[in-house]
């Protein structure tokens, strides 16, 4: 099939390089002319693993190209996927100025029948807007051209998008048009060739099952951060309880771990866009508003922690915090935890060096130059001159660390861990002081 994709950003690359890589021929359209020469180029502007790869591998086969001419963009593809931005306004709700725009360039240049599907996070209603810019866009142009609308929320994680995309757990089809299901079941066919997993319904409901996912994910995140705290508490040890009722079939084992709180370019921005159709459908999601207040006070737990150890004065002291990007796999730093951490160490006189895998040039555009804050090439170098270590994010090389390198290289023996991610018995064995979320810390002798 000959598809065209708006947008080159996270979903837009992923989207297109994964349908031309299924022999599809692809053509993805932006207007951001210096992103577009990177891409040609070869360069990747985002990292997510095992895509490149297929970038290339498909941009070398010609099956995958980027432009930023509009006229060639819509002249190729009979389906025009719109996987444009829709950042969070003023006021919480989607900003769908970029999807607007992409339809009506879409209707300003389409010549014969033409598949508009809605691949961007969009709220509920969005296909009724679309319909009337496509249709206001051909009455200018006095054309009757017929064409069918459908929304295909995606669900990929950044970190796994590749292999989500590969092998979908579900594809999620709206749309009322009898040719536009059967198209976007055909284009999809080679991707669930072991089990159908297409699940078509009405377009309005195909909009909100997005939002009700991202929702629904970011409810149990905050629950368990919740119940960390409590558990820490009553003395309770979170992870043995994460354990026990992760085993219930009905519950399961997913997004139940502690930690400092959600972040990335889905989980806030979609459910303030939630939240604020709600409000203006006069139905507020009372249950839901709290899920966000949680996330915002959880981001701050582990400054609280520094705070109980050393006081409100960290003038003189230096922390080593390790994991910036807002999970691993990703260089994502929109909306990280340690955006906030950083922030709070430095305003009360802290120092902090900071490292991440990834994601280094992406957390200097976001911190930017500030007072007492630097960078180092590697874990180990962090710690230099650092008074305790604070573990943000979970990259697997610092699931074994070399401890004791740890504990001769800190100041102060100390380790405060936002990801759980040792046991707090053997961190005290080690001679090392222990703090994490939702278990009891150890004393040392």
């Amino acid at each position: 099939m000959k598809i065209t994709v708006i947008g080159t950003g996270y979903v837009g690359l992923v989207t297109g390089a994964c349908l031309a890589e299924m022999g599809n021929h692809v053509v993805c359209l932006d207007q951001d002319a210096t992103r577009i020469a990177a891409l040609q180029a070869g360069y990747i502007p985002i990292y997510e693993p095992g895509l490149a790869e297929i970038v290339t591998r498909n941009a070398n086969g010609g099956r995958l190209a980027f432009t930023t001419d509009v006229v060639h963009a819509v002249a190729h593809g009979t389906i025009q996927m719109i996987a444009v931005g829709t950042p969070s306004g003023e006021d919480g709700s989607a900003d769908l100025q970029h999807v607007l725009a992409a339809a009506r360039s879409v209707a300003q240049h389409m010549t014969q029948y033409t598949l508009i599907v809605t691949k961007s996070t969009v709220p509920v209603g969005t296909a009724d807007k679309v319909r009337k810019a496509v249709d206001a866009t051909l009455a200018a142009r006095s054309l009757h051209i017929p064409y069918a609308l459908a929304a295909n929320p995606e669900f990929l994680k950044e970190g796994s998008a590749v292999q989500d995309f590969m092998r979908p757990d579900r594809v999620i089809v709206g749309t009322d048009d009898t040719q536009a299901a059967d198209c976007l079941r055909a284009l999809y066919a080679p991707f669930m060739r072991n089990r159908d997993r297409l699940i078509a319904m009405d377009i309005r409901s195909a909009e909100f099952t997005k939002y009700a996912a991202n929702a629904m994910l970011a409810t149990r995140i905050s629950f368990m951060n919740e119940l960390a705290l409590l558990a820490e508490t009553l003395g309770v040890d979170i992870e043995q309880v994460r354990t026990g009722i992760g085993t219930d079939p009905r519950i399961g084992t997913h997004f139940l771990y502690a930690g400092t709180g959600y972040g990335g370019s889905c989980f806030p921005k979609d459910v303030n866009a939630l939240l604020r159709t709600a409000e203006e459908a006069g139905h507020p999601l009372r249950v839901l508003k709290e899920v966000q207040t949680v996330n915002e006070l959880q981001k701050g737990v582990l400054v609280d922690k520094v705070v109980q150890r050393f006081g409100t004065d960290l003038g003189g002291k230096r922390f080593a915090v390790w994991g910036l990007a807002f999970k691993p796999g990703t260089d994502d730093m929109r909306e990280a935890p340690s955006l906030t951490i950083i922030d709070r160490l430095l305003r009360m006189g802290a120092e902090v060096c900071a490292y991440d895998p990834v994601a280094m040039e992406r957390a200097r555009q976001a911190l930017g130059a500030r007072p007492g804050l630097s960078y180092a090439t590697s874990a180990p170098e962090a710690l230099e001159g650092a008074t305790a270590v604070i573990i943000v994010t979970e990259w697997k090389e610092f699931r074994s660390p070399d401890f004791a390198q740890i504990a001769r290289t800190l100041h102060e023996p100390i380790v405060f861990d936002g990801r759980n991610l040792f046991d707090p018995g053997d961190m005290h064995a080690l001679g090392l002081e222990y703090h994490s979320i939702g278990r009891a810390t150890p004393t040392l002798p």
